[in-house]
């Protein structure tokens, strides 16, 4: 075999595949019902995301979408909190450190998405409230961010 052939020889083939989506944790309050309905609807919403993930085995990933909205209204009253963490089961093969980052960090929340935003509308709507569907999340720009600011800490930690 030559150095050439050696350089060309197929690498192992990339797979990603979804084993299982599913719904961890679930959370709805309305502190303040039902007083809340008797006022002047003008809310006000704060929106988190965060992500966890686990790593099963060499190649099956958990990744956990832990999505929380409060709605407030008037002078800052709760009207609601949601907490939703929708997660899934993801297998992986064949995909270098590089490439596994912004797969579990960008893409698989992306996939999960949809989902917690479906058991908020429900559970907002279930609540008596008026319907909420919360707008889509540009994920990869939230992972570039994240990276960033990694990158910037581990920089200020060497300074030091």
């Amino acid at each position: 075999m030559t150095e050439h052939d050696q350089n060309t020889a197929p690498t192992a083939e990339r797979q990603f595949s979804v084993q299982r989506v599913y719904t961890k944790d679930v959370s709805f309050e309305a502190p303040n019902a039902p007083e809340i309905f008797r006022g002047e609807w003008k809310p006000k919403h704060d929106l988190n995301i965060n992500t966890k993930i686990v790593q099963l085995d060499a190649t099956l990933y958990e990744v956990t979408l832990l999505v929380t909205v409060t709605v407030t209204v008037g002078d800052d009253k709760t009207a609601f909190i949601v907490e939703v963490a929708q997660a899934g089961i993801f297998s992986l093969v064949g995909f270098n450190d590089a490439e596994i980052a912004p797969m579990l960090g960008a893409y698989c929340p992306n996939l999960l998405f949809p989902y917690a935003r479906e058991v908020v509308s429900d559970l907002v709507v279930k609540g008596s409230f008026p319907q909420l569907v919360l707008q889509h999340v540009n994920f990869d720009v939230l992972f570039a961010q994240h990276q960033q600011q990694a990158q910037a800490a581990a920089a200020e930690e060497v300074k030091h």
